[in-house]
Protein backbone atom coordinates (compact mmCIF):
# COMPACT_ATOMS: atom_id res chain seq x y z
CA UNK A 1 0.00 0.00 0.00
CA UNK A 2 1.50 3.31 -1.05
CA UNK A 3 1.10 6.76 0.43
CA UNK A 4 -1.58 7.56 -2.17
CA UNK A 5 -3.81 4.81 -0.68
CA UNK A 6 -4.11 6.60 2.65
CA UNK A 7 -6.41 9.43 3.65
CA UNK A 8 -4.82 12.31 5.53
CA UNK A 9 -6.43 15.38 7.06
CA UNK A 10 -4.16 18.39 6.62
CA UNK A 11 -4.60 21.43 8.87
CA UNK A 12 -2.39 24.47 8.28
CA UNK A 13 0.06 22.37 6.33
CA UNK A 14 0.45 19.76 9.08
CA UNK A 15 -0.94 16.23 9.06
CA UNK A 16 -3.55 16.47 11.79
CA UNK A 17 -5.16 13.06 11.45
CA UNK A 18 -4.52 9.90 9.51
CA UNK A 19 -7.52 7.85 8.46
CA UNK A 20 -8.16 4.62 10.36
CA UNK A 21 -8.42 2.96 6.94
CA UNK A 22 -4.72 3.45 6.32
CA UNK A 23 -2.68 0.46 7.44
CA UNK A 24 0.78 1.44 8.65
CA UNK A 25 3.21 -0.35 6.39
CA UNK A 26 6.93 0.15 6.03
CA UNK A 27 7.74 2.95 3.61
CA UNK A 28 10.86 2.65 1.52
CA UNK A 29 12.81 5.39 -0.20
CA UNK A 30 12.20 3.61 -3.48
CA UNK A 31 8.40 3.72 -3.00
CA UNK A 32 8.49 7.38 -2.04
CA UNK A 33 10.68 8.27 -5.01
CA UNK A 34 8.25 6.50 -7.35
CA UNK A 35 5.32 8.41 -5.83
CA UNK A 36 7.23 11.70 -6.04
CA UNK A 37 8.06 11.10 -9.71
CA UNK A 38 4.31 11.13 -10.46
CA UNK A 39 3.54 14.45 -8.71
CA UNK A 40 2.72 17.74 -10.40
CA UNK A 41 4.93 20.80 -9.93
CA UNK A 42 2.46 22.21 -7.41
CA UNK A 43 2.43 18.96 -5.45
CA UNK A 44 6.23 18.86 -5.50
CA UNK A 45 6.26 22.35 -3.97
CA UNK A 46 3.95 21.12 -1.21
CA UNK A 47 6.26 18.18 -0.56
CA UNK A 48 9.24 20.54 -0.43
CA UNK A 49 7.39 22.78 2.03
CA UNK A 50 6.55 19.80 4.22
CA UNK A 51 10.16 18.58 4.17
CA UNK A 52 11.30 22.07 5.21
CA UNK A 53 8.76 21.96 8.06
CA UNK A 54 10.04 18.56 9.21
CA UNK A 55 13.64 19.80 9.21
CA UNK A 56 12.64 22.92 11.16
CA UNK A 57 10.68 20.86 13.71
CA UNK A 58 13.59 18.44 14.12
CA UNK A 59 16.10 21.25 14.62
CA UNK A 60 13.79 22.91 17.14
CA UNK A 61 13.51 19.69 19.17
CA UNK A 62 17.29 19.46 19.46
CA UNK A 63 17.60 22.83 21.20
CA UNK A 64 18.24 22.26 24.89
CA UNK A 65 17.68 25.23 27.16
CA UNK A 66 19.89 25.45 30.23
CA UNK A 67 17.86 26.73 33.22
CA UNK A 68 20.95 28.42 34.71
CA UNK A 69 21.55 30.30 31.46
CA UNK A 70 17.90 31.37 31.30
CA UNK A 71 18.08 32.64 34.89
CA UNK A 72 21.22 34.63 34.10
CA UNK A 73 19.56 36.19 31.05
CA UNK A 74 16.45 37.10 33.03
CA UNK A 75 18.57 38.75 35.71
CA UNK A 76 20.65 40.56 33.10
CA UNK A 77 17.63 42.10 31.41
CA UNK A 78 15.50 42.73 34.52
CA UNK A 79 17.07 46.14 35.23
CA UNK A 80 16.75 47.22 31.61
CA UNK A 81 13.09 46.13 31.63
CA UNK A 82 12.42 48.16 34.79
CA UNK A 83 14.06 51.30 33.40
CA UNK A 84 12.14 51.02 30.13
CA UNK A 85 8.87 50.56 32.01
CA UNK A 86 9.56 53.58 34.21
CA UNK A 87 10.51 55.70 31.19
CA UNK A 88 7.23 54.79 29.53
CA UNK A 89 5.18 55.75 32.59
CA UNK A 90 5.78 59.46 32.00
CA UNK A 91 4.42 59.22 28.47
CA UNK A 92 1.49 57.17 29.73
CA UNK A 93 0.61 59.74 32.39
CA UNK A 94 0.81 62.53 29.79
CA UNK A 95 -1.57 60.64 27.44
CA UNK A 96 -4.01 60.07 30.30
CA UNK A 97 -3.96 63.78 31.14
CA UNK A 98 -4.62 64.68 27.49
CA UNK A 99 -7.48 62.24 27.33
CA UNK A 100 -9.12 63.81 30.38
CA UNK A 101 -9.18 67.25 28.74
Amino acid sequence: MGVQDCLFVIYNGVIAQKSVYCVDMPVTSKDLKQDIDQLTTEQLQQVADFIAFLKFRDKRRRIVLDPAQLTALATEFAEEDRSLAEAGMGDYAMMLAQEDQ
